[in-house]
């Protein structure tokens, strides 16, 4: 999978992907993620990517020109455009996996009070968002995404098991409790039927606990699911 980022932070985006989950898959080939600045595609000697809004209003926009020129310069088969924005639909996991599938993503990381809306009518450009809060920038929002999605690429985790048993794998459940060594710790016990060697009883403790941990932490998940009032 390739991925193009386009900010004018290149820096904040470049270094997480060095290490762990992503660094690995880019080392072994799995993954090709290249970060461009948006500044070299401007034409003035002060490299401006961003004016007034019309109308008046506080902050600074993205103005479109630099951004269709970068997205331009890409590839032909630049693959699907997605703006990370708070005004976007919510990424999830079903989106994650949609987005898996995908053989070049194109990500654009807005700023300030935004990107010039023509950007998302002419390229056109999906607007994407990781959450109903607002970051100072797309950057972070974009390092999330690739995150997720390149746990889904094959061959970049090697137990593929591992993100079938994920919370949000299934929409209307997290992930049950996990325990390890040591049995007992400060008077916390790991429940007993998870030593007792029955795959059977522990499967079915398991679902039940992830019922109990998902009423407890996301109720609005319960109430998705079929015959819950």
């Amino acid at each position: 999978m390739r991925i193009d980022v386009i900010t004018i932070f290149p820096a904040v985006v470049r270094a997480p992907l060095s290490g762990s989950l992503l660094g690995r898959a880019i080392g072994a080939g799995l993954l090709d993620v290249r970060v461009h600045d948006l500044r070299d595609w401007t034409l003035d000697p002060h490299r401006t990517i961003d004016d007034q809004a019309f109308g008046g209003g506080p902050g600074m926009v993205i103005k479109p020109e630099p951004i269709f020129a970068a997205v331009e310069s890409l590839d032909p088969d630049r693959g699907r455009v997605l703006l990370l924005s708070p005004a976007g639909r919510r990424l999830d996991q079903a989106l994650v996996r949609e987005l898996s599938g995908e053989p070049h993503l194109t990500l654009l990381c807005g700023r300030y009070e935004g990107i010039d809306e023509r950007v998302v009518e002419g390229l056109p450009a999906e607007e994407i968002s990781i959450g109903d809060y607002v970051l100072s920038g797309g950057e972070l929002a974009a390092l999330v995404l690739i995150e997720a999605v390149t746990r889904l690429v094959p061959g970049v985790i090697g137990n593929e098991e591992s993100h079938v048993r994920d919370s949000f794998d299934t929409p209307t459940s997290l992930d049950h409790p996990q325990y390890t060594r040591p049995r007992e710790f400060r008077g916390m016990r790991v429940p007993d039927v998870l030593l007792s060697g029955h795959h059977g009883e522990i499967e079915r403790w398991r679902r039940q606990a992830a019922l109990e941990k998902t009423r407890r932490n996301r109720p609005d998940l319960v109430q998705r699911q079929p015959g819950t009032d």
